[in-house]
C-alpha cells in the first residue's frame, strides 16, 4: 500500500520550515492524542501517520533524502543517515520509531528511546483543598489558585527569542544521544550539549530564558459535589502543566481534606456527636434538642439512661457522594455533674442520698464493680 505524502499529512508546502512544521505537527498531535480520543482506533492510526511524518521531517537529514527519493529514501532505513547508518552513532533504529509513536499511544517506551523533539504529555499536578463538614456534606464551589507553566507567548514555545531560530546540535547531530564505543561495548548517552533536545538556541528568548514555557497564576472555578470526604479527588483534565513539543497539558487533582468539626466527627457517611444531659433528665427522662446538619430536632431521652448510651437518628448523616441512602447521626449521651452548686442545693442533695440508705438497687453498676473487685482479691488469695 502506497503511503501518502509527508507534507500532506501535516497539511504544510514543502518548503515550509522547520517553525511551520513543529506548529502543524503540535496541532495535529492534539487533536489526535489518544487521551483525548480513548477507544478511536481511527485517531489513533491518524496520530501515528502524523508522529511518523514529524519523525522525518523535523530531522533535516531525514527530510533531505525524503525530498530527494521519497518514502524509498527514508524505509529501512532506521531512522539513520550519511555516516550513522544503520544503528551507527547518529541513529536512532527502529525502536525510535516504535518508541515515539506507539509509546505516546499505549503508554510505554516501546523498549526505544524518545525522539529529542517528540511531544511528552505535561505533568499532572495536585492542590489541597480544606472543606468544612458543611461544604462537603451539601457540595460547593470554591476558587483556587494553582500556580503551573504555560507555554512562553513571546516565542510560542519555541525557547528562542523571536527573529532567531534553532539550530542543529553540533555534537549529536540532532539526535539528543552520543554513542561512545569503548572496544567491543558501546554506551548510549544523553548529549551534554544540547541535554537531549537535539537543538541548540543561539539567542533564548528573553522571556522564559530559552525554556519555552514560563510560569503563571490561574484562578480555576472546581465544582464539589455533595457528599465528598477526606481522600477523594476531583480530577481537572488538562489542567496541569502545559505538554511539551505539542504534547497534550496534564490534568490537576484536587484532593479533599475535611476540616475538624466542633461538634460533630465524620466516620464514612454517618456523623457523631456527644449530647451533654444533667442527672435529673438522665434518671427522670425527658426532652432535648439535639443538632443535625439541617437545623434541630427532638430528641426523647427515657428514664434511668446511663452516660455513654448511643442514640440513632436515621437519615441524618450525609448522602454518599456516589450515591445511595444517607447515613444516620449517632448521639452518645454524656451525663454532666452539675459544678457551681449552692450551699442549699448541696444540702438538697446530701438529703437525696439519704434517701437511697444502703441499698444497691438504685446503682446496679456501681454494685456489679465493687463485687468483681472483690472476687478479684480473694481470687489472688486463694
Amino acid at each position: 500500500m502506497s503511503k501518502r505524502d509527508y507534507y500532506e499529512i501535516l497539511g504544510v508546502e514543502r518548503g515550509a520550515d522547520q517553525k511551520e512544521i513543529k506548529k502543524a505537527y503540535r496541532r495535529l498531535a492534539q487533536k489526535y492524542h489518544p487521551d483525548r480520543n480513548a477507544g478511536d482506533n481511527s485517531s489513533a492510526e491518524k496520530f501515528r501517520e502524523v508522529s511518523e511524518a514529524y519523525e522525518v521531517l523535523a530531522d533535516n537529514e531525514k527530510r533531505a533524502a525524503y525530498d530527494q527519493f521519497g518514502h524509498a529514501g527514508v524505509d529501512g532505513q532506521a531512522g539513520g543517515f550519511g555516516a550513522g547508518g544503520f544503528g551507527g552513532a547518529g541513529a536512532g533504529g527502529f525502536s525510535d520509531i516504535f518508541g515515539d509513536v506507539f509509546g505516546d499511544i499505549f503508554g510505554g517506551g516501546g523498549g526505544g528511546r524518545r525522539h529529542p523533539n517528540a511531544p511528552q504529555r505535561g505533568s499532572d499536578l495536585r492542590y489541597n483543598l480544606e472543606l468544612d463538614l458543611e461544604d462537603a456534606v451539601t457540595g460547593t464551589s470554591v476558587d483556587i489558585r494553582v500556580p503551573r507553566h504555560v507555554e512562553c507567548g513571546r516565542c510560542d514555545g519555541e525557547g528562542a527569542e523571536p527573529g532567531s531560530s534553532k539550530e542543529t546540535c553540533p555534537t549529536c547531530h540532532g539526535h539528543g544521544q552520543v554513542r561512545m564505543q569503548q572496544g567491543f561495548f558501546a554506551v548510549q548517552q544523553t548529549c551534554p550539549t544540547c541535554h537531549g533536545s537535539g537543538q541548540h538556541i543561539k539567542v533564548p528568548c528573553h522571556e522564559c530564558n530559552g525554556q519555552g514555557r514560563v510560569r503563571e497564576t490561574r484562578t480555576l472555578s472546581v465544582k464539589i459535589p455533595a457528599g465528598v470526604d477526606t481522600g477523594d479527588r476531583i480530577r481537572l483534565n488538562n489542567e496541569g502543566e502545559t505538554g511539551i513539543n505539542g504534547g497534550p497539558p496534564g490534568d490537576l487533582y484536587v484532593q479533599v481534606a475535611i476540616k475538624p468539626h466542633p461538634i460533630f466527627q465524620r466516620d464514612g457517611k454517618n456523623l457523631h456527636c456527644e449530647v451533654p444531659i444533667n442527672f435529673v433528665d438522665a434518671a427522670l427522662g425527658g426532652e432535648l434538642e439535639v443538632p443535625t446538619l439541617n437545623g434541630r430536632v427532638k430528641l426523647k431521652i427515657p428514664a434511668e439512661t446511663q452516660t455513654g448510651k448511643l442514640f440513632r437518628l436515621r437519615g441524618k448523616g450525609v448522602k454518599p457522594v456516589r450515591g445511595g441512602t444517607p447515613g444516620d447521626l449517632i448521639c452518645r449521651v454524656a451525663l454532666e455533674t452539675p459544678v457551681k452548686l449552692t450551699e442549699h442545693q448541696k444540702d438538697l442533695l446530701r438529703k437525696f442520698q439519704e434517701s437511697l440508705g444502703e441499698s444497691n438497687s438504685h446503682s446496679p453498676k456501681k454494685s456489679n464493680f465493687f463485687d468483681g473487685v472483690k472476687r478479684f482479691f480473694e481470687d489472688m488469695k486463694s
